[in-house]
Protein backbone atom coordinates (compact mmCIF):
# COMPACT_ATOMS: atom_id res chain seq x y z
CA UNK A 1 0.00 0.00 0.00
CA UNK A 2 1.15 3.76 -1.03
CA UNK A 3 2.32 5.65 1.69
CA UNK A 4 -0.03 8.66 2.19
CA UNK A 5 0.75 12.16 0.61
CA UNK A 6 1.05 14.85 3.61
CA UNK A 7 1.91 18.55 4.49
CA UNK A 8 3.13 19.68 7.14
CA UNK A 9 2.66 23.04 9.07
CA UNK A 10 4.86 23.98 12.19
CA UNK A 11 7.26 26.24 13.57
CA UNK A 12 8.91 25.88 17.48
CA UNK A 13 10.82 22.96 18.88
CA UNK A 14 7.64 21.86 20.08
CA UNK A 15 6.50 20.87 16.69
CA UNK A 16 9.96 19.30 15.65
CA UNK A 17 9.50 15.78 16.79
CA UNK A 18 6.26 15.74 15.07
CA UNK A 19 7.52 16.04 11.80
CA UNK A 20 9.74 13.53 12.06
CA UNK A 21 7.24 11.15 13.09
CA UNK A 22 5.18 12.29 10.17
CA UNK A 23 8.40 11.25 7.68
CA UNK A 24 8.40 7.60 9.38
CA UNK A 25 4.40 6.82 8.47
CA UNK A 26 3.92 9.29 5.50
CA UNK A 27 5.43 11.21 2.00
CA UNK A 28 5.37 14.68 3.22
CA UNK A 29 5.60 16.62 0.02
CA UNK A 30 6.03 19.90 1.85
CA UNK A 31 6.53 21.55 4.75
CA UNK A 32 4.82 24.78 5.83
CA UNK A 33 6.05 26.90 8.35
CA UNK A 34 7.12 30.64 9.31
CA UNK A 35 9.48 32.99 8.18
CA UNK A 36 12.71 33.54 9.32
CA UNK A 37 13.31 35.59 12.09
CA UNK A 38 15.77 37.93 13.40
CA UNK A 39 17.51 36.11 16.87
CA UNK A 40 20.38 36.31 18.90
CA UNK A 41 22.34 39.66 20.09
CA UNK A 42 23.35 40.62 16.79
CA UNK A 43 19.66 39.63 15.05
CA UNK A 44 20.15 37.75 12.95
CA UNK A 45 17.80 36.08 10.57
CA UNK A 46 17.59 32.48 11.83
CA UNK A 47 14.84 29.80 10.27
CA UNK A 48 12.74 27.70 12.72
CA UNK A 49 13.26 24.97 14.12
CA UNK A 50 10.70 22.77 11.76
CA UNK A 51 12.49 24.04 8.73
CA UNK A 52 16.11 22.77 9.88
CA UNK A 53 14.62 19.38 9.77
CA UNK A 54 12.65 19.69 7.12
CA UNK A 55 15.74 20.58 5.20
CA UNK A 56 18.03 17.52 6.69
CA UNK A 57 15.46 15.39 5.54
CA UNK A 58 15.12 16.99 1.95
CA UNK A 59 11.38 17.95 2.38
CA UNK A 60 10.52 21.18 0.41
CA UNK A 61 9.89 24.51 2.48
CA UNK A 62 7.72 27.47 1.89
CA UNK A 63 7.35 30.22 4.39
CA UNK A 64 4.67 32.79 3.36
CA UNK A 65 3.45 35.59 4.79
CA UNK A 66 0.11 35.16 4.18
CA UNK A 67 -1.82 32.22 4.29
CA UNK A 68 -5.70 33.62 3.08
CA UNK A 69 -4.84 33.74 -0.10
CA UNK A 70 -6.32 32.16 -3.21
CA UNK A 71 -3.16 31.40 -4.61
CA UNK A 72 -1.67 29.73 -1.22
CA UNK A 73 -4.50 27.37 -0.66
CA UNK A 74 -4.74 26.40 -4.87
CA UNK A 75 -0.68 25.50 -4.50
CA UNK A 76 -1.76 23.64 -1.53
CA UNK A 77 -4.42 21.42 -3.66
CA UNK A 78 -1.91 21.09 -6.39
CA UNK A 79 0.18 18.68 -4.14
CA UNK A 80 -2.88 16.17 -4.37
CA UNK A 81 -2.19 15.34 -0.53
CA UNK A 82 -4.32 13.25 1.41
CA UNK A 83 -4.10 14.79 4.72
CA UNK A 84 -2.10 17.73 6.61
CA UNK A 85 -1.14 17.67 9.88
CA UNK A 86 -0.57 21.00 12.05
CA UNK A 87 1.25 21.51 14.96
CA UNK A 88 2.23 24.84 16.71
CA UNK A 89 2.60 26.84 13.75
CA UNK A 90 1.19 30.14 14.97
CA UNK A 91 -1.06 31.57 11.89
CA UNK A 92 -5.38 30.54 11.74
CA UNK A 93 -5.50 28.66 9.01
CA UNK A 94 -8.88 29.76 6.81
CA UNK A 95 -11.19 27.47 5.06
CA UNK A 96 -9.76 27.24 1.92
CA UNK A 97 -6.54 26.01 3.27
CA UNK A 98 -8.53 23.36 5.30
CA UNK A 99 -10.03 21.92 2.84
CA UNK A 100 -7.06 21.84 0.63
CA UNK A 101 -5.60 18.17 1.42
CA UNK A 102 -8.12 15.26 0.44
CA UNK A 103 -8.99 14.50 3.92
CA UNK A 104 -8.77 17.92 5.43
CA UNK A 105 -5.97 19.01 8.33
CA UNK A 106 -5.40 17.54 11.90
CA UNK A 107 -4.07 19.22 14.82
CA UNK A 108 -2.07 17.91 17.21
CA UNK A 109 -3.30 20.10 20.40
CA UNK A 110 -1.30 19.98 23.74
CA UNK A 111 -4.64 19.41 25.60
CA UNK A 112 -7.36 17.06 26.46
CA UNK A 113 -10.00 19.15 24.50
CA UNK A 114 -12.59 20.77 24.86
CA UNK A 115 -10.65 21.97 27.86
CA UNK A 116 -7.32 24.53 26.92
CA UNK A 117 -8.92 25.82 23.34
CA UNK A 118 -5.99 28.10 21.98
CA UNK A 119 -2.73 29.30 21.80
CA UNK A 120 -1.24 28.77 25.30
CA UNK A 121 -2.80 25.34 26.60
CA UNK A 122 0.73 23.86 28.40
CA UNK A 123 1.03 27.27 30.36
CA UNK A 124 -2.34 27.32 31.42
CA UNK A 125 -2.85 23.88 32.31
CA UNK A 126 -0.11 24.49 35.19
CA UNK A 127 -1.42 28.02 36.08
CA UNK A 128 -4.93 27.03 36.65
CA UNK A 129 -3.54 24.05 39.02
CA UNK A 130 -4.54 21.38 36.50
CA UNK A 131 -2.99 17.86 37.59
CA UNK A 132 -3.73 16.06 34.35
CA UNK A 133 -3.47 16.96 30.67
CA UNK A 134 -2.69 15.25 27.34
CA UNK A 135 -2.69 15.68 23.43
CA UNK A 136 -5.44 15.35 21.09
CA UNK A 137 -5.57 14.70 17.52
CA UNK A 138 -8.62 16.78 16.27
CA UNK A 139 -10.09 16.88 12.51
CA UNK A 140 -9.67 21.01 12.01
CA UNK A 141 -12.70 23.36 11.45
CA UNK A 142 -12.60 26.96 11.04
CA UNK A 143 -13.43 27.45 14.89
CA UNK A 144 -10.73 27.77 17.80
CA UNK A 145 -9.80 24.26 18.61
CA UNK A 146 -13.68 23.04 17.77
CA UNK A 147 -13.31 20.65 15.95
CA UNK A 148 -14.00 16.77 16.59
CA UNK A 149 -11.00 14.59 18.34
CA UNK A 150 -10.21 11.11 17.11
CA UNK A 151 -7.42 10.29 19.41
CA UNK A 152 -6.33 11.43 22.41
CA UNK A 153 -3.99 10.47 25.01
CA UNK A 154 -3.36 12.08 28.77
CA UNK A 155 -0.29 12.44 31.31
CA UNK A 156 -0.23 13.52 35.07
CA UNK A 157 1.50 17.00 35.47
CA UNK A 158 4.66 16.81 37.93
CA UNK A 159 3.92 19.39 41.70
CA UNK A 160 7.14 21.22 40.49
CA UNK A 161 6.92 20.81 36.64
CA UNK A 162 7.70 23.69 34.56
CA UNK A 163 5.63 25.00 31.64
CA UNK A 164 9.05 23.86 29.05
CA UNK A 165 9.54 20.66 31.15
CA UNK A 166 6.08 19.75 30.33
CA UNK A 167 6.12 20.97 26.85
CA UNK A 168 9.25 18.78 25.99
CA UNK A 169 7.27 15.76 27.17
CA UNK A 170 3.87 16.88 25.20
CA UNK A 171 5.86 17.33 22.60
CA UNK A 172 6.79 13.44 22.25
CA UNK A 173 3.81 12.18 23.21
CA UNK A 174 2.32 14.16 20.52
CA UNK A 175 4.38 12.28 17.97
CA UNK A 176 3.91 9.26 19.41
CA UNK A 177 0.35 9.49 19.42
CA UNK A 178 0.55 10.80 15.60
CA UNK A 179 2.59 7.56 14.80
CA UNK A 180 0.24 5.06 16.12
CA UNK A 181 -2.97 6.58 15.15
CA UNK A 182 -2.79 9.16 11.88
CA UNK A 183 -2.31 5.62 10.02
CA UNK A 184 -5.92 4.09 10.90
CA UNK A 185 -7.31 7.03 10.87
CA UNK A 186 -6.74 8.02 7.50
CA UNK A 187 -7.56 4.28 6.60
CA UNK A 188 -10.49 4.84 8.04
CA UNK A 189 -10.65 2.85 11.14
CA UNK A 190 -10.91 5.92 13.35
CA UNK A 191 -14.11 7.91 13.76
CA UNK A 192 -13.63 11.49 15.16
CA UNK A 193 -15.96 12.58 18.18
CA UNK A 194 -17.63 16.15 18.50
CA UNK A 195 -16.72 18.19 21.32
CA UNK A 196 -18.52 18.85 24.18
CA UNK A 197 -18.58 22.68 23.76
CA UNK A 198 -20.35 23.11 26.98
CA UNK A 199 -17.39 21.88 28.94
CA UNK A 200 -14.72 24.07 26.73
CA UNK A 201 -12.74 26.01 28.57
CA UNK A 202 -9.91 29.01 26.61
CA UNK A 203 -5.98 28.95 26.40
CA UNK A 204 -6.16 32.66 25.71
CA UNK A 205 -2.26 33.88 24.13
CA UNK A 206 0.15 35.02 26.70
CA UNK A 207 0.54 38.97 27.50
CA UNK A 208 3.56 40.03 29.86
CA UNK A 209 1.02 41.45 32.45
CA UNK A 210 0.03 37.91 32.91
CA UNK A 211 2.45 37.19 35.16
CA UNK A 212 1.60 40.08 37.87
CA UNK A 213 1.94 38.11 41.39
CA UNK A 214 -1.04 38.95 43.56
CA UNK A 215 0.06 37.84 47.31
CA UNK A 216 -3.38 38.02 48.57
CA UNK A 217 -3.79 34.49 46.43
CA UNK A 218 -3.26 30.88 48.00
CA UNK A 219 0.74 30.34 48.04
CA UNK A 220 -0.07 27.12 46.30
CA UNK A 221 -1.72 28.94 43.14
CA UNK A 222 1.46 31.63 43.13
CA UNK A 223 3.54 28.33 43.00
CA UNK A 224 1.69 27.50 39.95
CA UNK A 225 1.53 30.55 38.34
CA UNK A 226 5.58 31.10 38.43
CA UNK A 227 6.33 27.55 37.23
CA UNK A 228 3.27 27.30 34.86
CA UNK A 229 4.66 31.23 32.95
CA UNK A 230 8.31 30.03 33.36
CA UNK A 231 10.69 30.46 31.05
CA UNK A 232 7.97 33.05 29.97
CA UNK A 233 6.23 35.68 30.38
CA UNK A 234 7.91 35.06 33.67
CA UNK A 235 5.90 36.18 37.17
CA UNK A 236 7.17 38.90 38.94
CA UNK A 237 6.88 41.09 41.44
CA UNK A 238 8.33 44.37 42.60
CA UNK A 239 10.61 45.15 45.99
CA UNK A 240 10.60 48.57 46.72
CA UNK A 241 11.27 50.19 42.92
CA UNK A 242 12.57 46.83 42.07
CA UNK A 243 11.54 44.38 39.09
CA UNK A 244 12.02 41.16 40.71
CA UNK A 245 11.66 38.20 38.24
CA UNK A 246 10.55 34.68 39.67
CA UNK A 247 11.75 31.68 38.54
CA UNK A 248 11.53 29.01 41.02
CA UNK A 249 9.50 28.86 44.18
CA UNK A 250 9.02 26.46 46.75
CA UNK A 251 5.64 25.91 49.15
CA UNK A 252 6.73 26.72 52.88
CA UNK A 253 5.12 26.31 55.92
CA UNK A 254 5.61 29.54 57.90
CA UNK A 255 2.66 31.80 57.76
CA UNK A 256 1.25 33.25 61.23
CA UNK A 257 -1.19 36.12 60.69
CA UNK A 258 1.55 38.04 58.50
CA UNK A 259 0.28 40.43 55.69
CA UNK A 260 -0.06 39.25 52.29
CA UNK A 261 3.51 39.90 50.93
CA UNK A 262 5.66 40.65 53.44
CA UNK A 263 8.88 38.87 53.47
CA UNK A 264 9.23 36.38 57.01
CA UNK A 265 12.77 35.30 56.45
CA UNK A 266 15.75 36.19 53.71
CA UNK A 267 18.58 33.70 53.98
CA UNK A 268 20.88 30.84 52.40
CA UNK A 269 17.80 29.23 51.75
CA UNK A 270 15.47 31.87 49.98
CA UNK A 271 13.38 34.74 50.69
CA UNK A 272 9.99 33.44 52.14
CA UNK A 273 7.09 35.44 51.54
CA UNK A 274 3.37 35.56 53.51
CA UNK A 275 0.44 35.03 50.83
CA UNK A 276 -3.35 34.55 51.32
CA UNK A 277 -2.82 31.13 52.37
CA UNK A 278 0.12 29.66 52.94
CA UNK A 279 3.77 30.91 52.68
CA UNK A 280 6.43 30.61 49.55
CA UNK A 281 9.96 30.86 49.46
CA UNK A 282 11.49 32.06 46.49
CA UNK A 283 14.58 29.85 45.46
CA UNK A 284 15.59 31.73 42.18
CA UNK A 285 15.27 35.59 41.05
CA UNK A 286 16.52 37.72 38.65
CA UNK A 287 16.24 41.03 39.24
CA UNK A 288 15.73 43.66 36.36
CA UNK A 289 19.00 43.92 34.16
CA UNK A 290 20.69 41.10 36.36
CA UNK A 291 21.59 37.44 36.13
CA UNK A 292 19.37 34.67 37.20
CA UNK A 293 20.46 33.89 40.75
CA UNK A 294 19.61 31.76 43.20
CA UNK A 295 17.52 33.76 46.37
CA UNK A 296 20.23 33.16 48.94
CA UNK A 297 22.69 34.97 46.45
CA UNK A 298 20.35 37.48 45.60
CA UNK A 299 20.08 38.43 49.62
CA UNK A 300 23.87 38.61 49.66
CA UNK A 301 23.74 41.35 47.39
CA UNK A 302 20.79 43.23 47.98
CA UNK A 303 19.98 42.92 51.87
CA UNK A 304 16.02 42.07 52.20
CA UNK A 305 15.20 42.60 55.94
CA UNK A 306 12.16 40.78 57.67
CA UNK A 307 9.06 42.68 57.28
CA UNK A 308 9.65 43.62 53.88
CA UNK A 309 6.95 44.44 51.45
CA UNK A 310 6.77 42.75 47.79
CA UNK A 311 4.22 43.90 45.66
CA UNK A 312 2.12 43.25 42.23
CA UNK A 313 3.09 46.91 41.02
CA UNK A 314 4.86 49.91 41.74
Amino acid sequence: MARPRAIFFGTPEFAVPTLRALADIAQVVQVVTQPDRPKGRGMKLAPPPVKVLALELGIPVVQPTKVRTVDFAESLRALQADVAVVVAYGRILPAGVLAAPRLGCVNVHASLLPKLRGAAPIQWAIVRGERETGVCLMCMDEGLDTGPVFARRSLEIGADETSAQLAERLSALGAELLRDELPPYLAGERSAVPQVHALATLAPILRKEDGAVDWSRPAAAIHDLVRGFSPWPSAYTFLGGLRLKLHRTQLADERAGNTPGEVLSADREGIVVACGEGALRLLEVQAEGARRMTGGEFVAGHPVPAGSKLQSAV
